[in-house]
């Protein structure tokens, strides 16, 4: 990023870097499963064949506790016969109407799909059972001006196990961070497009990241159920927080909206022809075969696409629930923006839950907030690597300049390591292989190299491990020249800021025809 960012020097009037979107979950772990539950009525001494009125009686507690806030306050309740409809904007419309600076603005409810229990009869064992199913049920969403969050919302399910989904904006929170420290700042939508001290609003969010997650969604949930403890009060039960969404955004404020549109066309260009192959376009992570079409067992979506809309030009790639995306927002900010959904493809230095002593290694990622901050720093990482691939753009390096020292045999730990050719097939093969884009996340390995410089898999172990020695040695080489640096304690490499300018110019360079090298050597 900062190359990019020095590279525009005289038009960027700052960065920031932070959460947007985030989207909380929270969960009665205990209650969330049947054997979970069997204790639950045992402990408050409720029949299976008493279940349905049991249940029913918590949702009259749930609607009306949930309810009275909105009654007390005159604020409105307004049921809404489509799911579908747009509850962000009849709620602002709500607050603007009704010139809501701060508190509850309304509780809109709405019948949606939810997770629950049904109690069957087992014909076969003469019994009756509480089977999880997923169901329909009533969905209350409080709609809200908090003091510390801004404008947010959240959402509890009426019926057990009484799920929360809570949304907030890490830009909203900013604003009134900023308002609290008397910072001064122009907030368009949820982006800023100038800031008085950009290094001191960077700080105040920083410091999201330190917040007491727990403590935050608990004081929240209370206000949607402040029933709960009365409710579960033979049986304590609490809440497991999860992030379901994360939205973590690196904003580049422009002087002037016009350098802004002059670069920007070149940068999504550059996305679409160098992050992209020619037959499948994808990001993110999933490998496909060499042969360079997607495998029939991928069930998740692998696309990229521009799309216009009124707020600007996006770029997104996707790989299944996992994303990043380019916008021109509100003339003079370029956004990027990496969206995790799913965390299985990403690791965290730590101790494995049932062993806290034992020494810290890399484990996945947990979905809960207690890896919110790793969550971030692969998020940063993915913003600053795309842009640092977007840097190279108006790079004006000339290309041989760039390959001079590539074209050279190195010295690495004290060894002779050859020249690169990017003429050689080989080689030029190599090259492009570690510049694609679905590398640009969680790095490249050996056995992602050998998809692609192999026509086809190994069918032995022994033509496995021919092939691995075979890319092993052509890895070597790029250290040497300084095109790629290991990740510590991985597999994993990544480009570096050299090798992702050189890769590029050499891709360009490759794909472009006679009369455009003509045109621009004139």
């Amino acid at each position: 990023m900062q190359q990019f960012v020095a590279n525009h020097a005289e038009q960027v009037i700052g960065v920031l870097s932070g959460f947007d979107r985030l989207v909380f979950r929270g969960t009665l772990r205990t209650l969330s499963q049947r054997g979970g539950l069997m204790r639950y009525l045992w402990a408050v001494r409720v029949l299976l064949v008493d279940f349905a009125a049991h249940a029913l009686e918590l949702t009259r507690q749930l609607k009306d506790a949930s309810l009275s806030l909105a009654r007390q306050s005159g604020r409105p309740v307004q049921y809404l016969t489509a799911a579908s409809q747009d509850k962000e904007a009849i709620a602002r419309k709500i607050a603007e109407r009704d010139r809501i600076d701060r508190g509850l603005i309304c509780v809109l409810t709405a019948v949606e799909p939810c997770w629950s229990y049904e109690i069957v009869r087992d014909r076969a064992r003469k019994r009756i059972e509480a089977e999880p199913r997923y169901r329909k049920c009533l969905h209350l969403y409080h709609y809200q001006i908090h003091p510390r969050f801004g404008f947010m919302s959240a959402r509890i399910q009426t019926w057990l196990p009484f799920r929360i989904q809570i949304c907030l904006n890490g830009r909203e929170w900013l604003a009134r961070s900023m308002d609290a420290a008397g910072l001064q700042y122009l907030q368009r939508d949820n982006c800023f497009t100038w800031l008085e001290h950009p290094e001191q609003a960077q700080r105040l969010m920083d410091r999201q990241l330190g917040s007491d997650w727990p403590t935050l969604l608990d004081e929240i949930a209370r206000s949607l159920n402040p029933q709960h403890d009365t409710m579960f009060a033979d049986f304590p039960v609490q809440y497991y927080w999860s992030t379901y969404q994360s939205e973590w955004a690196t904003d580049i404020m422009f002087r002037d909206p016009a350098a802004l549109a002059r670069l920007y066309p070149k940068l999504v260009q550059h996305s679409l022809t160098t992050f992209l192959s020619p037959d499948v376009m994808r990001f993110l992570g999933r490998k496909p075969p060499s042969i360079g079409t997607l495998p029939p067992r991928l069930t998740a979506d692998v696309v990229s696409d521009v799309k216009h809309r009124p707020e600007g030009v996006r770029i997104k790639h996707r790989v299944g629930e996992n994303s990043i995306k380019m916008y021109d927002k509100q003339g003079s900010v370029l956004r990027i923006e990496t969206t995790i959904n799913d965390v299985d493809d990403f690791k965290t230095f730590r101790a494995p839950e049932n062993k806290p002593d034992a020494e810290p290694n890399w484990q996945r990622m947990r979905k809960g907030v207690a890896d919110l901050r790793r969550r971030a720093e692969v998020s940063q990482a993915a913003n600053d690597r795309y842009l640092q691939a977007l840097a190279s753009v108006e790079d004006t390096t000339a290309l041989g300049e760039l390959t001079t020292r590539l074209c050279r045999p190195v010295r690495y730990k004290g060894r002779r390591v050859r020249a690169v050719n990017p003429h050689a097939p080989q080689d030029s093969a190599l090259l492009e292989a570690i510049s694609r884009g679905e590398f640009t996340l969680n790095g490249l390995r050996n056995r992602d190299i050998r998809a692609r410089l192999f026509a086809k898999p190994a069918r032995t172990k022994a033509e496995q491990k021919s092939q691995a020695a075979v890319v092993s040695r052509k890895l070597h080489l790029l250290p040497a020249h300084r095109l790629i640096r290991k990740v510590p304690r991985t597999h994993r490499y990544h480009l570096t800021q050299a090798g992702r300018i050189v890769v590029t110019a050499l891709m360009a360079a490759r794909n472009a025809n006679a009369q455009q090298l003509t045109k621009l050597a004139a």
